[in-house]
């Protein structure tokens, strides 16, 4: 059934970016299944805000949580390598294009798996996060940890062993399936051996640094980029769920390009 799901998604992928009017390409996905009732998971009220939501908030008999991280492909992080806190149009219009893909592919597997059978949702709250805190109540990135997908990085991102390049996502299920178990190897060079640390003199705003993330500062930086990327749209609502909760494209991305974690490099 993992292999199954695996290629559903991989294969909706790769016709959706088949569509005329979508630019974006996409490297082959990596999918994962967290244990639900992982004690990692169910402390994430405790780590990473108390207001955090758990699995079983979503499907009240959830078993599995399938993550899946869908990696950017070389050319457009190239167009974000440049100096400054400015990101290229292309990796604006790659993060709107990718949300919005989102959004299709999770419909499309919530069908799929209830006509095997299953239930699964999504998380209303995925799509929005607290503006004053800047936290989400649902982290894509520390359910696909669960799910054994990748390790943070000082870069405050999800090192996979394709790299950090990308964007996750989680679907909720009550699937009948053994859950993956997280890595053990450490893939943030940095973390492993003090051999890196890239990604903080990549950081324009001053947000990341060797010993912490100054997430304010970070947001400074993406408030800049929305107001210079209206054309494209915003992905994420407020608490409400109806309204957009920018004016346009919240984008960096720069500690996650032209690094040996960008896709990975042992």
């Amino acid at each position: 059934m993992k292999e199954k799901i695996t290629k559903l998604i991989k294969s909706f992928i790769k016709e959706y970016e088949r569509q005329d009017n979508i630019s974006t390409r996409w490297g082959d996905p990596l999918v994962g299944f967290a244990d639900a009732n992982d004690p990692y998971i169910l402390n994430f009220k405790g780590l990473i805000t108390p207001t955090h939501k758990l699995p079983t908030d979503v499907l009240s008999d959830a078993s599995i949580v399938i993550a899946y991280f869908v990696p950017f492909t070389k050319e457009l992080a190239k167009t974000n390598g440049t100096p400054g806190d400015v990101s290229s149009p292309e990796w604006a219009l790659a993060y709107e294009e990718t949300n919005a893909m989102f959004v299709k592919l999770n419909e499309y597997m919530i069908s799929e798996l209830r006509k095997l059978g299953y239930h699964a949702d999504i998380s209303p709250e995925a799509s929005t996060f607290d503006q004053k805190i800047l936290k989400s109540n649902w982290s894509h990135r520390h359910f696909a940890k669960a799910a054994g997908l990748g390790t943070f990085g000082i870069n405050n991102m999800l090192i996979t062993k394709v790299g950090c390049c990308g964007r996750y996502n989680t679907i909720v299920t009550n699937l009948d399936v053994k859950a993956d178990s997280p890595l053990k190897e450490e893939l943030c060079l940095y973390k492993k051996n003090g051999s890196c640390g890239v990604c903080v003199k990549h950081c324009p705003s001053g947000a990341l640094t060797l010993d912490g993330y100054d997430r304010h500062k970070c947001y400074m930086v993406l408030m800049k980029n929305a107001e210079l990327y209206t054309e494209f749209g915003s992905s994420y609502t407020d608490e409400s769920g109806d309204e957009p909760n920018s004016i346009g494209s919240e984008v960096c991305g720069k500690c996650v390009v032209n690094t040996p974690c960008t896709f990975f490099i042992k």
